[in-house]
C-alpha cells in the first residue's frame, strides 16, 4: 500500500509547477487520496487564484467523504486576503484526514488551521517531508516572517577569488551554462540589487532571458545618479528602482526618470543602509533578491547582514595579482574565528565550473 511520502512526493512536484510565480504567497501543492488512488490534484498559480487546497477540492469528480487531504503548507484560515480561508472548503467537504508538509509561519495562520481542522473531527498529520517543503518556501518563509526578502549573494570568480582583471574586464569568467542557471534564478527571484560601479562598467541589461521566464524588479543603488538616462536599467520594462541620495531628489534627471516609470527611493545617511533598504523593498511585497554587484556591493552586503544564502560561481582560471579585482572587498577580518561562515553546502559541477551554494551563519 502507498505510504503517505509517496502522495506528498507527489504534492511537492505540484507545488514546484508554480515555478516561482505565486510571490509574495507560497507554492503550495495538494493531493486528495481515497481508497489507496489520487482522486484529485490542485497547486497554486499566482496570487489571487485559487489556493492548492481548494483547487484540490473544487476539481474532484466525486465524493471526498472518508478521503485524505495531502498539503505541502498548512492550510490558511484567515479571511483579509482574496480568497477564502481553505480550512472552510475542506472541512465542507467530507475530508476526514489531512497531511501537512510543513506548519505556516505567517502569524495569522501558524497552527491555526491544523487546530481548526482537528477541532472539526478531522485527523491531522504533521511533518511529512518537512525540510523539503521549507527549503521549496524559503523566499516565504523569510518575507512572512521579518516582511524583507529572502537574499541571494551571487559571485562569479576565478579560482584565485578574482572577479575582474585590473583594467575591469570581467566578461566572462564563467560559462555559458552558469550564465544560463543565473538568469534561471533571476526569473525566480522578485528583484536583482546592484550598485552603480557595475552598471557603469558593463552597462547590464538585468533581465532574465529564460523563454517563458519573468524578468526580476532591478533595484540600482545610484546615490549621485551617474548612470547614463540610456542605459539599459534606465529604460524600463522590466521596472526599475533607483536608490538615490535625497540631495538628488530636485535634479532634473529624477523627473526623466519618473517620467519613464523608474520609481526613486532616497535617503539621507552618507551610505545606504541595507537593512532599511530591505526593510522598504519588504513593504513593496519584495520577497526574494539576488545581489549582482562588484567587490565593494557583496562586501556591504555581507557585513550589513542582509545575506542569507551564497551562490559562489567558480571557474577554472586563474588571474593573479594585487590590483586584480577581488570577489569581496572592503572591510575585512584580523582574526580567522571572525570570519563569516557558510552552512549547508551543496557543491555541483556546471560545464567546466564549480558552483559552491551555502548558507550564511547568523550570530
Amino acid at each position: 500500500m502507498l505510504d503517505d511520502k509517496f502522495f506528498m512526493k507527489r504534492a511537492l512536484f505540484l507545488a514546484k509547477k508554480a515555478n516561482w510565480r505565486t510571490s509574495p504567497n507560497p507554492m503550495v501543492g495538494a493531493v486528495i487520496v481515497k481508497d489507496g488512488k489520487i482522486i484529485s490534484e490542485g497547486y497554486h498559480k499566482k496570487a489571487g487564484l485559487p489556493h492548492a487546497e481548494a483547487e484540490a477540492i473544487m476539481s474532484a469528480k466525486e465524493s471526498l467523504d472518508g478521503a485524505t487531504l495531502y498539503v505541502t503548507l498548512e492550510p490558511c484560515c484567515h479571511r483579509d486576503k482574496k480568497t477564502p480561508p481553505c480550512t472552510d472548503a475542506i472541512i465542507n467537504s467530507g475530508i476526514r484526514r489531512v497531511v501537512v508538509a510543513m506548519r505556516d509561519p505567517n502569524p495569522k495562520v501558524s497552527g491555526k488551521g491544523i487546530e481548526l481542522l482537528k477541532n472539526y473531527g478531522i485527523e491531522v498529520i504533521e511533518g511529512v517531508f518537512e525540510e523539503e517543503a521549507k527549503k521549496l518556501n524559503e523566499f516565504y518563509i523569510k518575507y512572512v516572517t521579518t516582511r524583507t526578502p529572502f537574499v541571494i549573494l551571487k559571485i562569479a570568480m576565478t579560482m584565485d577569488g578574482k572577479i575582474a582583471t585590473p583594467r575591469g574586464e570581467s566578461k566572462w569568467i564563467t560559462s555559458e551554462k552558469s550564465r544560463k542557471l543565473v538568469h534561471l534564478i533571476r526569473s525566480r527571484v522578485d528583484a536583482l540589487l546592484s550598485a552603480c560601479g557595475t552598471v557603469l562598467k558593463d552597462n547590464p541589461m538585468f533581465t532574465s532571458r529564460i523563454k517563458g521566464g519573468k524578468n526580476p524588479l532591478r533595484v540600482i543603488i545610484d546615490p549621485e545618479l551617474k548612470i547614463p538616462l540610456d542605459y539599459h536599467v534606465y529604460s524600463p520594462p522590466p521596472h526599475t528602482i533607483a536608490v538615490v541620495h535625497e540631495t538628488k531628489l530636485h535634479d532634473n534627471k529624477v523627473k526623466i526618470l519618473q517620467s519613464r516609470g523608474v520609481e526613486i527611493i532616497s535617503f539621507s545617511s552618507e551610505k545606504v543602509d541595507l537593512q532599511w533598504l530591505m526593510k522598504e523593498l519588504g513593504k513593496r511585497e519584495i520577497t526574494s533578491l539576488m545581489i549582482e554587484g562588484g567587490s565593494s556591493l557583496n562586501s556591504y552586503a555581507l557585513w550589513s547582514g542582509v545575506v542569507d544564502k551564497l551562490m559562489i560561481f567558480i571557474a577554472p582560471k586563474i588571474i593573479g595579482g594585487a590590483d586584480s579585482y577581488p570577489s569581496v572587498g572592503g572591510k575585512i577580518y584580523k582574526n580567522l574565528n571572525e570570519a563569516f561562515e557558510i552552512k549547508d553546502l551543496k557543491i555541483k559541477k556546471i560545464s567546466d565550473d564549480i558552483l559552491i551554494e551555502g548558507y550564511l551563519k547568523k550570530a
